[in-house]
């Protein structure tokens, strides 16, 4: 299954409201996109719990075989 770009910034969106996020469709097939994302959240933080804070923000769309998302190349960072 696809999904929009859209639908993953929403998602990201609701979890880091006040977040500089970025994404773009990597094969243009609607399941391989790049996301940058930069919030004030992650300072401190280090990369790992950076990223599963983003990737549980995704409510499970990346879930197995059966996911909407098939990858995601993810770079966060604070401003």
């Amino acid at each position: 299954m696809a999904i929009e770009s859209r639908e993953i910034e929403s998602l990201i969106r609701e979890a880091f409201p006040d977040a500089q996020i970025t994404i773009t469709d990597l094969a243009g097939d609607g399941n391989h996109y790049a996301a940058e994302v930069v919030d004030e959240s992650f300072r401190g933080k280090n990369r790992v719990q950076q990223q599963r804070a983003v990737f549980a923000a995704l409510k499970g769309k990346m879930d197995g075989p059966a996911g909407d998302l098939h990858a995601l190349a993810l770079t966060t960072r604070a401003p």
